[in-house]
Order: C-alpha cells, then sequence, then structure tokens
C-alpha cells in the first residue's frame, strides 16, 4: 500500500469466540473468551482504503490491491444472514451512527451473524488481504487471480478480530435522491416510502422473493411519498421470508444500502422483516380514471401520432404536443434504430442515462380532447425500453391542465391504470401493445400525458420508447 506513515505496534483487547456444533438451523451467539491479541500497525479509515485502490487502478492499472502493510480498520457490523438474505459476506461502516463509508467483507463461512452479530465493533487486520471492487462495493478478501476471492473459515480471525463492545446501531436518515456511491453498505432509513400499488394492491399482490420469475432475488419497486423518486428493494429468493406478502401501507423501511449482484443498480436490502415498517394507511398513490379495456374499437381518429415527420434526434414537437421537463435537461426525442433494440420507424424516446442531472422527470403530453363530442373513445400505443431499471413511464389524465408547461406541476393528474406499459423485465427489443384503453367513461375535456421519473441515479436510468398512438371512437 502506498504513502501510507510510519507503522506502530498496538496491543488491544480483543475478543475470539468458540464455535460450537448447532442443530436444526438455531445458532446462538458463543461464549467469549477473552485474550490479549496483538494488532500490529497503524489504524486507518476505509476512505482511506478506497482511496489507495483508486490510486492503484489510476497509476498501475490494477483492478485490485493486496496490502503488505500492518494496517488495520476499526468498523461495525450492519448485516446479518440470520435470515438467510446475506450470505458468506459480512458489511461492515466506519461509524455507529452517521457512517460515511462501508465495507464487504468475504468469508466462506456460514452463518456468519453468530460471531458476527449485528453491531459488533469488529477489527479488519489488512495485511495479506486484497481490496477490490467487488459488484460496485469495496470489498476485501484473499485475492484469487484478478478478483477477491474468500477468506477461508479456519484463518477469518485471523482477519476479523472482535472487539467486546456490541453497539446500537442507528440508521442514517436520507431521502432517495441523496443515496449516492460514497454511502454504498451503510446502514440508512427511507421514511414515507411505499412498495409500487401494482405489486401490493389488488387481487394478486407479491411477495417478497417467492413469485415464479425470482430467479435469484426478488427485485421490487419501493417510491418516495415526499420526492419524485423510486430504487429497487432486493430481497434473495433464499431469504426465509421470501415467501411473505409484501406489506401494502406507507411508512419507513430501515436496511443496507448497497448494489445488486451485477454492481449497476442501487438496492435497499434489509436484514429481516423488522427492517419493514410499512403500517401506515395512507398511501400516496395518484388518483386513478379507469374505464378498463374496451371490447371493441371505433373507425374515427381523434388523434393519431405514429412520429415519422419528427427528425430524429430533435426534440418531439408539433402535432399539438407538449414536451415538458419537469425536472433535468432531457426531453422526448425523435429516435430511429433498426439493430436488436429496433424502433417502429421513428419512434419517440426518453432516456436519462448519464445525463449528469440530479432528477428527471419528462413529460409528453397530447392536445386537447374533448370527450363529449363523441362516443366510444379509446386509446392504444406500443412501448418498449432499453433496460428501464429503477426508472418509471405512466400514463395520466387531467381535467384541469391549461396547456402552460409552467403550470403542469399545479394540474390534477388522474393515472389511467389499465394501459400496458413495458416493464423492466421484459424483453429489451420487444414492443408491448397496451392494450385497447377504454377512456368512454371521461366526460369534458382534458390532455393525456406519457411521464417519465428517473430512478435518481442517471449514471443507470434506463430507456422508454413510444409510439403508434391513436385516439380512437365510434
Amino acid at each position: 500500500m502506498k504513502n501510507l506513515p510510519a507503522i506502530a505496534s498496538t496491543l488491544l483487547l480483543l475478543s475470539v469466540c468458540i464455535i460450537s456444533c448447532v442443530t436444526d438451523d438455531e445458532f446462538n451467539v458463543p461464549e467469549i473468551e477473552l485474550v490479549n491479541i496483538e494488532l500490529l500497525g497503524m489504524e486507518i479509515s476505509i476512505e482511506a482504503l478506497k482511496d489507495a485502490l483508486l490510486q492503484e487502478m489510476a497509476n498501475n492499472g490494477n483492478d485490485v490491491l493486496t496490502i503488505e502493510e500492518d494496517i488495520y480498520i476499526t468498523a461495525y457490523v450492519i448485516s446479518s444472514d440470520e435470515h438467510g438474505n446475506f450470505f458468506e459476506e459480512i458489511l461492515v461502516q466506519d461509524v455507529p451512527n452517521t457512517p460515511s463509508a462501508g465495507l464487504k467483507i468475504k468469508i466462506d463461512s456460514n452463518p456468519l451473524f453468530s460471531r458476527f452479530e449485528f453491531g459488533r465493533k469488529v477489527y479488519v487486520k489488512l495485511m495479506g488481504l486484497t481490496v477490490g471492487m467487488d459488484s460496485g462495493q469495496l470489498t476485501v478478501g484473499i485475492r484469487d487471480g484478478n478478483r477477491i476471492g474468500q477468506i477461508s473459515e479456519s484463518r477469518m480471525f485471523d482477519y476479523v478480530a472482535r472487539d467486546t463492545t456490541v453497539v446500537a446501531i442507528q440508521p442514517a436518515p436520507v431521502l432517495i435522491l441523496e443515496l449516492s456511491e460514497d454511502l454504498i453498505n451503510t446502514y440508512v432509513q427511507l421514511n414515507d416510502v411505499q412498495f409500487n400499488r401494482m405489486e401490493v394492491l389488488g387481487d394478486n399482490p407479491l411477495t417478497y422473493a417467492g413469485e415464479p420469475t425470482d430467479m435469484f432475488d426478488g427485485e421490487r419497486t419501493l417510491e418516495s411519498c415526499v420526492e419524485n423518486a423510486s430504487m429497487v428493494f432486493s430481497t434473495s429468493t433464499f431469504a426465509d421470508f421470501r415467501s411473505v406478502q409484501m406489506a401494502a401501507g406507507k411508512g419507513t423501511i430501515t436496511g443496507i444500502f448497497t448494489y445488486n449482484f451485477f454492481g449497476d443498480e442501487f438496492n435497499l436490502v434489509v436484514n429481516d422483516l423488522n427492517g419493514i415498517q410499512l403500517d401506515g394507511i395512507d398511501r400516496c398513490d395518484p388518483l386513478e380514471v379507469d374505464c378498463g379495456i374496451a371490447g371493441t374499437v371505433g373507425n374515427t381518429i381523434l388523434f393519431g401520432e405514429f412520429f415519422e415527420s419528427q427528425m430524429e434526434g430533435e426534440p418531439i414537437q408539433g402535432n399539438g404536443w407538449t414536451n415538458y421537463a419537469e425536472a433535468g435537461s432531457e426531453i422526448w426525442e425523435a429516435y430511429f434504430d433498426d439493430g436488436s433494440n429496433a424502433s417502429l420507424g421513428i419512434s419517440a424516446r426518453m432516456g436519462t442515462y448519464m445525463s449528469g442531472d440530479d432528477e428527471n422527470i419528462g413529460w409528453l403530453i397530447t392536445p386537447e380532447i374533448n370527450f363529449n363530442e363523441q362516443q366510444g373513445e379509446t386509446l392504444s400505443f406500443k412501448t418498449s425500453n432499453s433496460f428501464a431499471d429503477g426508472s418509471l413511464l405512466e400514463l395520466f389524465f387531467s381535467h384541469d391542465w391549461d396547456g402552460d408547461p409552467a403550470s403542469v406541476t399545479n394540474a390534477t393528474w388522474n393515472l389511467l391504470p389499465s394501459a400496458v406499459i413495458v416493464q423492466d423485465d421484459d424483453f429489451f427489443g420487444d414492443w408491448i401493445f397496451s392494450g385497447n384503453v377504454d377512456l368512454s367513461c371521461i366526460e369534458g375535456t382534458g390532455h393525456i400525458a406519457w411521464k417519465y421519473v428517473g430512478s435518481g441515479d442517471p449514471d443507470f436510468d434506463g430507456t422508454y420508447e413510444l409510439d403508434e398512438i391513436e385516439i380512437r371512437s365510434n
């Protein structure tokens, strides 16, 4: 490790656990035998360790760094594998309250909670370990080629020593839009949140990770009631609460802010169901206008848009459209692609990947439609995506928007829930038909809008495409 001060020897009183056999999947914290362990070297911070890795990557092009000096980190355990939502790893953060950095330690042992329980103060002796980025997370373990391998069970106490102290970890209250890479693997609390209504309401509410489509993790959408933001809530299919029906209320979730397995999307993961406190009945779902799906479709086209007259790469305009960025710099643009994710000729596209914006919300709004002049109105369209990730596309109707872009957010927008819109787990090359959305229960005049909301992390925001829009009547 480069540019570290001179190393001094320190004698600390640490705890070593005695491992005993257990049965029936019940694990008790072993009795502690106190011994004096010589912890050589100098204490550094998790942030300093990450800086050293980044310096190695920049100067020498190495993705991993093997520590050759007597240094150690003091940290506090924030993960627990007692309920199966973590496996052969412990996550630690730098301080019990208001953390600034976290670290993953890979250990070939299961379970670990009986020896490294939640809140346990530990010392990570780094000499001989290798540090790198594993699934987007700062990680230490044993070098395995150019990867981070696991510390063996027989040597885990050589590298991770337990202090006698177990503290109360206080989660850091944050907003979804405040989450960043700096807080990866720290213990956080999100207030005024709920799971998306499509996952928890209706006749078939989902479980946390017990659905047939949940292969390794169940990924659900957690949305904020105080900001235009959402994120992925992830549960392992090995968790003992995987088949529990998801909480349908509003409230607080306390868990570990981390990355998914691929290191390309922010996740929130809880140690157990106690981290999910969604008991409030005052959900913040939008109002709905739901006429259902129409059995027949009229022959008169009230409004149509196939986008063929739009200029590729330019903002969608003309034909009465309002193309408005509520937040961020990105707006709906004309798009063409004849590759594996082919467009339908020219399509409308909204995507904010690598925009650099803190937040992105984009509206595409039709001209005003008078629903009193005819009968049997229906709406149809097609959508596709390029890995939507945590971003959302929804369909709304407003009676009271006055047509001024500046007043979009002041209007009342009602969700049109019957429309089928492409989801992140749909194949990225497919175009999904909306169904013939019945609008015949609407009276008066109003506007229909497609609203894109980014995940709050533009580095990983996805893209939606929209095409073949028709509003018909008898």
